[in-house]
């Protein structure tokens, strides 16, 4: 099987105490008639059991990766209406887009494997299989996969792009840091590089960390990530969810731990979402940040323990998954305040259990991840609401006001245990994926 971190992949899990249990209760009393309800497809795969989405637009193009026949390598994938194109490679086996990217224009970021090895054995991109090769971040476009360039190091990744075509990410710098948790040798910091000659600008980290990473940009070049220690990519190494404008770094604060501090996404409001251990590191929140009101406590769906937000819209809709334990993962949704299963608002006529939400654009648009256990198979979805805009979208006649005798059977869909190779792609998925 072939899996590696999110946008993915880099991302968190967390728990709450008073406001979760709010949000439950308000959950369980509100009408389903109030909710928008949603019409499902799996997107199309190159030939493997797996692939993601990671990515839908307000144009509607969703972008993600497809695990290619045999799970033993992935590509980057575009997706325009139901067409698919492979995006390719820089050279080695693997590429991914695995971040929301923020672009009608065509652009798609991401990163990929050359056809060099790493002469440091770093696993920079922590792909699943083939984990020698260098890794470069790439912005695609007009069907040409061009590499970024790196801050003097050997590797980089790239994240999201916003509306004026600046790419944020990170790339490793020239420094040998002594301090790094092997197999990472370099520090790396977080990177926009503008549209023009791919001309990249550092972010530092929090004085005292040692390196830093962009995992969103907003259209006024606000950006958002984390910084924390030197180590391969991933929540343990994220100290500090961070956030950068007019020159400055900034720490968005905590729900109490001191680990799995990520800042995941920022909307054009700068209203931030990511995920934040509580105190104890045993298990997190996801979160929303405002300058008003700073860090607040998302909470779970009932009977999880651990969430993450991986994107907000300009309504301030929040998309994201809510876990248990065991790792069993559901795509969840923030509205107006309310937490729901997307599974409970699923209209008849798919056999997907969502799993992963990825990202929600400006039309209540949603694109993740899913299991179908007809098949044991793991493709990305896509997700339309049946509302006013939609409503003569196949599947949504006569649903635009969220009444119908078809929501009778939403809501049934018990919680499912997924089978640990479904587990396995979730936590690596998951962005900075929490070990």
């Amino acid at each position: 099987m072939k899996t590696h971190a999110k946008r993915g992949i880099l991302a968190w899990i967390f728990i709450a105490a008073v406001l979760p249990i709010q949000l439950a209760a308000q959950d369980q009393t509100q009408p389903h008639k109030k909710r928008p309800h949603y019409v499902v497809k799996a997107l199309s795969t190159l030939g493997g059991t797996q692939g993601g989405a990671n990515t839908v637009t307000d144009s509607g193009s969703v972008m993600g990766w497809s695990n290619l026949l045999g799970d033993q390598a992935e590509h980057a994938i575009l997706w325009q209406g139901w067409a698919m194109t492979d995006l390719g490679t820089l050279g080695g086996p693997n590429s991914a887009s695995s971040f929301p990217v923020k672009d009608d224009k065509g652009i798609v970021a991401g990163n990929s494997q050359t056809s060099e090895t790493d002469p440091f054995g770093e696993n920079f991109c922590i792909f699943g299989t083939y984990t020698t090769f260098l890794c470069q971040g790439f912005r695609w476009q007009d069907g040409q996969m061009t590499a970024l360039p790196t801050l003097g190091g050997n590797n980089s990744w790239a994240t999201v792009v916003n509306h004026r075509g600046q790419v944020a990410g990170f790339a490793e710098t020239s420094t040998q840091d002594p301090n790094c948790i092997p197999p990472q040798i370099f520090d790396f910091k977080a990177a926009v590089w503008e549209p023009e000659h791919s001309e990249i600008h550092e972010f530092p980290p929090l004085p005292g960390d040692a390196i830093s990473a962009a995992l969103g940009i907003n259209d006024r070049s606000q950006v958002v990530g984390a910084s924390g220690v030197c180590g391969t990519p991933s929540g343990t190494i994220a100290i500090h969810a961070v956030l950068w404008q007019r020159n400055t770094v900034a720490d968005l604060g905590s729900l109490g731990g001191v680990m799995n501090n990520l800042a995941n996404f920022i909307n054009n409001r700068g209203e931030v979402v990511g995920g934040s251990d509580l105190a104890g590191d045993t298990t997190g929140h996801a979160f929303l940040w405002t300058e008003d009101n700073g860090v607040q406590d998302l909470g779970t769906l009932p009977g999880d323990s651990l969430s993450v937000a991986e994107s907000i819209n300009e309504q301030g809709q929040i998309v994201g998954e809510s876990c248990d334990e065991t790792g069993n993962c559901r795509g969840a949704l923030w509205l107006n305040g309310v937490i729901v299963d997307l599974n409970s608002v699923v209209l008849p006529g798919t056999s997907l259990y969502l799993i992963n939400i990825s990202d929600i654009n400006n039309r209540g648009e949603i694109a993740g991840y899913a299991y179908d256990p007809r098949t044991g198979e793991a493709p990305g979805f896509r997700a339309i609401p049946c509302d006013a805009v939609h409503a003569e979208v196949e599947g949504c006649m006569g649903q635009a006001d969220g009444t119908s005798a078809a929501i009778d059977q939403t809501g049934k869909r018990s919680k499912m245990t997924l089978p640990e190779n479904v587990r396995e792609l979730l936590q690596r998925r998951m962005r900075f994926s929490r070990p």
